[in-house]
């Protein structure tokens, strides 16, 4: 019986890693290049966009996988209800601040926010789950804080779009760590409550003769439509590693959206980039490979089926 729960931990494990490597390959490359591609509407709207098209996208795939019945029951209880109408204001806070961050030239910034994330969910998995670090883990949170603390002080300036980031997502985070619900639903519940908000600013717009979408151009509108499927996908890749993880081990390959982003916005748009940003990003990769080793030699291998003979 305890191979066989050691064997399904492992499995369970390695499952989550995969999930939140997807969201942050997406958060970290993906989802800043197109909102770059759409940067000639408002960032309200594109939020706007954002949810309404997110929630046909998560309807469609409910469908499809037959959960109506599941969604049903979720809308249903009173302490999922709640608490995922506390997640959905939160990321809609956390999605308006990093769209306008990101087509406002301040992809760097965003790119702390994320950075100082990790170290915000390795606290509130100490202090909301009683989670647990070894040694080697408390030095890579260590290390990380101080690269955040060099980034932070190099700027010369309190970084507050990086931080309403950091503590926005990190609460969305620890709720839907919480909440018991799945992912694909507890996503459209969220992107649900929110679309009445959308759908009435987005008439309003269009009422007023503001509305830059379906104004005749065809590849504008197909972007934000896409805005759904970059949106929703990752969410629920991350409620899914959320689920199967901890906090904290989120917490430090959360790294990897970051830094895909002060790529991007370094390289590919010439954002300003000097030694001692340099030199904190080394030491942020640095305690990102020491957890990283630690959190793989403390997942136990998936033992092998025993023999027929």
């Amino acid at each position: 019986m305890e191979t066989g729960s050691a064997a399904s931990e492992a499995l369970r494990t390695r499952a989550g890693v995969l999930y939140a490597l997807a969201a942050f390959f997406m958060w970290g490359l993906a989802v800043p290049l197109h909102f770059k591609l759409v940067s000639a509407v408002p960032a309200l709207q594109i939020l706007a966009h954002r949810i309404v098209w997110a929630t046909v996208f998560a309807l469609g795939l409910i469908l499809i996988g037959r959960q109506w019945c599941k969604l049903v029951e979720a809308l249903t209880s009173g302490s999922r209800l709640l608490l995922l109408c506390l997640s959905a204001g939160l990321i809609a806070i956390n999605w308006l601040i990093y769209i306008w961050a990101v087509n406002s030239g301040h992809l760097v910034q965003t790119s702390l926010g994320y950075f100082i994330n990790p170290l915000l969910n390795v606290v509130l998995g100490v202090l909301f789950l009683r989670e647990r670090l070894n040694p080697a883990q408390i030095t890579a949170c260590m290390i990380a804080a101080l690269g955040v603390l060099v980034l932070a002080v190099s700027s010369g300036e309190m970084p507050w779009v990086a931080l309403a980031l950091a503590f926005s997502f990190g609460c969305y985070g620890l709720v839907r760590k919480i909440v018991p619900v799945a992912p694909l639903i507890g996503f459209c519940i969220e992107s649900l409550l929110l679309t009445p908000l959308a759908l009435g600013y987005l008439t309003l717009t269009a009422v007023n003769g503001q509305s830059v979408a379906f104004q005749g151009n065809l590849r504008l509108d197909a972007l934000l439509i896409l805005t759904g499927l970059s949106t929703a996908l990752p969410l629920i890749w991350f409620a899914a590693a959320a689920q199967r993880l901890k906090l904290s081990t989120i917490g430090l390959l959360q790294y990897l959206a970051p830094s895909g982003q002060l790529a991007l916005g370094v390289l590919a748009y010439g954002e300003a980039f000097g030694r001692i940003d340099a030199a904190a990003f080394g030491l942020i990769w640095l305690a990102l490979a020491i957890y990283t080793v630690s959190a793989l030699r403390s997942v136990p291998p998936v033992p092998k089926p025993a023999s027929a003979d």
